[in-house]
């Protein structure tokens, strides 16, 4: 195995840190001695706390680009959320994720951009491969899949409790989440002609 260097330890450490205590509760030390570096070294590569923080928010949306187009080219995993926790070393990335939506991470409309505009990327692709429907408005598609994601990343906890799917923990089960997930992109919700009824209400 390939041993990382010096900046991957820094970003790999700060975002298990942040994704576990949020920004604000970590130091930069603690970041430091979880990669075997020096502060010095973090203040080298990123200039400060919020530097580094920035950092991890590209490391992270660069990952699920990665992890989903690759899913979306198998025709697996239509949500943000699957493809990611089907691979435990992805876990990191979700709690990152997860705490910098409830923790207000101040330029969260960015990241949240950010994956939208990806998302809307490797979707065009699979559409072009003959893996999903085409939409009517691609945009707000991918608008409304990825905040349900994060949403579901929000309340991981009532997840949990409720389907026994652990998104976040690692070695995790996912199944009652995945299985639950597929059926509803794959099969629907509705009767195929109840959206031309609700488009068209009191016609025949």
């Amino acid at each position: 195995m390939e041993e990382l260097s010096g900046n991957d330890r820094i970003l790999r450490a700060a975002i298990e840190a942040f994704g576990r205590d949020g920004v604000r509760a970590t130091s930069l030390k603690s970041i430091a001695t979880a990669a075997g570096v020096s502060p010095a070294l973090i203040l080298h590569h990123f200039g400060s706390k919020e530097g580094l923080r920035e950092a991890c928010d590209r490391t992270v949306t660069d990952a699920i680009r990665t992890y989903k187009s690759g899913a979306m080219a198998q025709g697996t995993g239509m949500d943000l959320l699957t493809a990611m926790a089907l691979v435990d070393e992805n876990r990191p990335l979700l709690r990152y994720l997860a705490k910098a939506l409830v923790d207000g991470n101040p330029h969260i409309n960015d990241l949240i951009d950010d994956l939208i505009r990806d998302a809307e990327g490797y979707t065009a692709d699979a559409e072009r491969a003959g893996l999903i429907r085409p939409s009517a408005d691609p945009h707000a598609r991918m608008v409304v899949l990825t905040l349900w994601s994060l949403g579901t990343l929000v309340l991981h906890e009532q997840l949990e409790r409720l389907l026994g799917a652990d998104l976040l923990g690692e070695k995790g089960d996912i199944l009652p989440y995945v299985q639950a997930a597929l059926e509803i992109f794959t099969d629907g919700v509705f009767m195929p002609d109840a959206f031309h009824q609700l488009r068209q209400p009191g016609q025949e």
